[in-house]
């Protein structure tokens, strides 16, 4: 059998891993591991957990991924330098600073052991109604997202954290949420060329490691499938804006999929349609999707040259970035997080983005 389990990005339920997570991510030669809020206490603890991660890999390392976005979207709230919205950050109409802020994000996720931050939001917030995206957008404007994104993108990747463009084909004029709803957009194709697609085309000429594909249905592509499962989407991705590197799914748990497709049926449709690698905030799903792609794979329902497509664009970003792991030195991690040049910075950015915000409109 192929070492499908690579294509899994894996949640894990508390702050140290079970007998039975470490049997499943060590047997079954997991690819990634997702941490949330729930598997953090403090940076000491994280490091520690991924260290523990880590002594299970095979050849390569495993992708340690969170959403480290800013503004709400911070996994790890405590200890780390908790930066604003970056709606809030392109007021400052200064990429060079967008920058540094991402660079500061770098420095203290690798500190822990984070490899892979599922950021930044490439969305146009088109739709100011738009909850689900709100301030996560750098703008509503295209030329303004596709500027701050590929600094997001520069400041994260120099600094060891590989990025991750999200969510294709563009969630900012959507009127629902892919967590709760499935959500239809009825935006031309046109339109999204001119709009959505731009960020996107930016981040990828911008060298970005991952672009995650969201559960948005979108009529104009695909009027049957969700983005993460449509065939249509993927080949946008590969043959239009020629993507190399590793496409990733959102969350396959959200309602947008669970509502209309069985974990299994989902997990090997998105394989067929183009993904590279699937995300589970529960390993009891990704458990159940493995063994539909495994199943899949015995009955040719998933081709071989299918899996090790995907398993050789995994294998050569792992083999350019995660060649070696050095367990975190958990002394040494205080000094990094939050540190004193990165308090004044924040105080110097927070202090602008007041002065902009009460600034009278001329």
């Amino acid at each position: 059998m192929l070492s499908s389990g690579q294509l899994i990005f894996t949640g894990i339920s508390d702050k140290v891993l079970t007998s039975v997570e470490k049997k499943f991510i060590e047997e079954q030669n997991i690819g990634g591991v997702i941490l949330f809020t729930k598997n953090y206490e403090s940076p000491a603890q994280l490091a520690e957990l991924v260290n523990s991660i880590q002594q299970l890999r095979q050849n390569f390392p495993l992708f340690i991924a969170t959403d480290h976005e800013g503004g709400r979207v911070i996994r790890f709230k405590k200890h780390f330098t908790q930066f604003p919205p970056m709606q809030d950050i392109a007021m400052l109409d200064s990429p060079k600073i967008c920058f540094e802020v991402h660079q500061i994000m770098a420095q203290e996720l690798a500190a822990c052991g984070i490899n892979v931050n599922l950021t930044p939001c490439c969305d146009v917030l088109t739709n100011p109604a738009n909850k689900a995206i709100g301030d996560r957008a750098f703008s509503d404007r295209p030329d303004v997202v596709e500027k701050f994104v590929s600094s997001a993108i520069r400041g994260l990747q120099t600094n060891n954290i590989l990025a991750c463009a999200k969510h294709f084909p563009g969630h900012g004029s959507a009127t629902k949420d892919t967590h709760t709803n499935s959500v239809i957009v009825k935006t031309s194709l046109e339109e999204l060329k001119k709009v959505e697609f731009v960020p996107f085309v930016k981040a990828i000429k911008s060298r970005v490691e991952f672009v995650m594909v969201s559960h948005l249905t979108v009529d104009a592509i695909d009027e049957k499938n969700p983005a993460t499962l449509s065939e249509t989407m993927y080949k946008i991705i590969r043959n239009e804006m020629r993507f190399k590197n590793i496409i990733v799914t959102d969350d396959m748990q959200m309602a947008a999929i669970t509502d209309k497709f069985s974990v299994g049926d989902a997990a090997v449709m998105a394989i067929n349609a183009g993904t590279d690698m699937l995300i589970y905030r529960d390993m009891a799903q990704a458990e159940i999707a493995l063994n539909a792609i495994n199943e899949a794979i015995k009955i040719k329902k998933i081709k071989n040259s299918t899996i090790t497509d995907k398993l050789d664009r995994i294998s050569k970003r792992k083999e350019e970035y995660l060649k070696e792991y050095r367990p975190i030195y958990i002394p040494e991690i205080e000094s990094k997080i939050n540190s004193k040049p990165a308090q004044i910075f924040l105080k110097e950015i927070t202090s602008k983005i007041e002065e902009q915000k009460t600034r009278p409109i001329t």
